[in-house]
């Protein structure tokens, strides 16, 4: 999943999409989606190998959309597509979807290298400085007292203490100023003009850029055709109801953009079929909620439920993300009015269904 833990069934993923791109970009090279618009793939490790990024034609240069991760690996990448399939031609403007660093890792470099600026919803900049600024920090006690609210043991708190600060480590030094986009704003990008539709949930302020000439939208993480993004409460917020966010932000997605686009994802492949994987979505998670309820007949830490929403093993490496998704579904159940929550003596925090 993007940046999550969250599985579905092999019979969950039975949705009409169709892929209708034959091949996909090595490294280092583009393959034309249509006249003007290329994707590129940037290498990320791990189950998720790579994340999509694009190019489109810009006048004399190109607009890209996200960057990949602060690595040896992904500067070579650019530096041949640099030279090699975008012409040598200059990078003019620079659209970051969301703050995590797969998407905004190498954009200070990239900036610099060009002497461009970064184009991103003003959220999504201020609290990626924000995180980046907890880098070699200790873990603050409300971190702390968050995790032990959660049902975490002092080995898992003491491992979250040893790896806190490690977010920035991703990133090339931010830029200093960036061109903030917003909701409903309309960009000319060369000879098309594109619409910025901003969603929430997975991170603040989500930007995705729709062009109704091309039928494309370049979805980020807000939609993806196999992976369900990772929605999670942080400590920043303990209160907060991201999953409210998420569900409102699809369904607002579906009402903006036709169903006849061509979806290009931040992961997997470009796809068509948007308005059935939304729905997909939103039934998956509103299923979650009900399995949840279920379970939650009995009082249950937010570590207990991991088996009404994953079907796969929560390791120590995903501890963090199972937990944040788990209390983006019970917060959610809280704010609905069906489920209850309550401390005992010793700060852990008990949900339980409102009509058990």
């Amino acid at each position: 999943m993007a940046d999550g833990v969250q599985d579905t069934p092999d019979s969950e993923r039975r949705v009409a999409l169709v892929y209708p791109l034959e091949t996909s970009p090595e490294p280092g090279g583009t393959v034309e989606i249509s006249p003007g618009v290329r994707w590129m793939r940037m290498p990320l490790g791990g189950s998720l190998a790579f994340i999509n990024v694009w190019a489109i034609e810009d006048g004399d240069g190109w607009s890209l959309v996200d960057t990949g991760m602060q690595t040896d690996q992904t500067s070579r990448a650019w530096r041949k597509l640099f030279a090699g399939d975008l012409g040598g031609k200059p990078v003019k403007r620079l659209f970051v979807t969301h703050l995590h660093p797969d998407h905004i890792g190498l954009a200070g470099w990239i900036t610099r290298k060009f002497a461009c600026r970064v184009w991103m919803t003003r959220l999504e900049y201020l609290q990626c400085r924000m995180l980046v600024a907890d880098t070699g920090r200790e873990a603050p006690q409300d971190a702390i007292d968050f995790y032990h609210a959660a049902g975490w043991n002092d080995d898992a708190i003491e491992n979250y203490q040893a790896r806190f600060g490690g977010f920035g480590k991703a990133i090339y030094q931010l830029p200093d100023s960036i061109r903030r986009i917003q909701d409903g704003e309309e960009i000319v990008i060369g000879a098309h003009t594109w619409r910025v539709v901003v969603g929430s949930g997975h991170s603040p302020e989500h930007a995705c850029l729709y062009c109704p000439d091309l039928k494309l939208l370049i979805s980020g993480d807000q939609v993806l055709p196999k992976i369900s993004s990772n929605v999670s409460v942080f400590p920043t917020e303990p209160d907060g109801d991201p999953l409210t966010d998420w569900l409102t932000s699809l369904a607002r997605v579906k009402r903006l953009v036709p169903d006849d686009v061509l979806v290009l994802p931040a992961h997997n492949d470009p796809f068509i079929g948007l308005h059935a994987r939304l729905d997909h979505l939103i039934r998956g998670h509103e299923r979650g909620l009900t399995r949840l309820e279920h379970v939650l007949k009995e009082p249950k830490r937010s570590i207990d439920v991991f088996g009404a929403l994953f079907a796969r093993k929560i390791v120590p490496d995903l501890l963090g993300m199972a937990t944040g998704e788990s209390l983006a579904h019970l917060n959610c159940l809280v704010g609905r009015g069906r489920a209850t929550i309550d401390y005992d003596d010793k700060g852990v925090a008990w949900y339980r269904a409102a009509r058990a």
